[in-house]
């Protein structure tokens, strides 16, 4: 193959993966966008809800408008505490009490430095979005290959990734629609 049709394969193939990354894209920006636009109109920074399909599950949310979203999900072992941090809508201490005394093991954390859903890869000069669960933790730069994985294995935690965020997404917005 010579070097000509080898540049010219790799610029489709990095097209194509592009377009397939943005496919996988779909979920979660939409939902952060809606979170934010809400948490804006309510003069909120903080939200918390437990998880209506996980009873034993909360989600969590520490929101600076017009910059980043923050969001955790994990069960805790002491749900009375929390439930009673719900009821009085103390949604920042909740946050605080997921992010750091949570059941570890299952803990999911997500940095949205746009708050505007994840992105597989950001624009130069952006932080990246992150994920860390299992006490793993992925970056979504695009650089698979510094974080010693494959391309597919990147893609793969990035669509689980999206697919975690987008179920935390949906309990907070949800949360916040019932409470108005």
């Amino acid at each position: 193959m010579s070097s000509l049709t080898r540049a010219r394969l790799t610029a489709v193939l990095s097209v194509l993966l592009a377009s397939g990354a943005s496919a996988q894209e779909a979920k979660s920006p939409a939902l952060a966008k809606e979170l934010a636009a809400a948490l804006d109109a309510g003069k909120l920074t903080s939200l918390a809800a437990k998880d209506p399909s996980q009873p034993d599950r909360y989600v969590a949310a520490l929101y600076f408008p017009g910059s980043q979203l923050l969001v955790v999900s994990a069960r805790y072992s002491a749900p009375q505490l929390l439930n009673d941090k719900l009821a009085a809508k103390d949604y920042r201490e909740v946050y605080i009490d997921l992010n750091s005394a949570s059941i570890a093991e299952s803990k999911v954390f997500i940095e949205d430095p746009a708050a505007d859903g994840l992105k597989a890869k950001r624009a130069e000069g952006q932080p990246p979005d992150t994920i860390e669960a299992g006490g793993k933790r992925t970056a979504f730069d695009g650089d698979w290959k510094g974080q010693k994985i494959s391309e597919e294995d990147y893609l793969k935690a990035f669509s689980a990734a999206d697919e975690a965020y987008s179920r935390m997404l949906t309990v907070l917005v949800s949360a916040l629609k019932n409470a108005t």
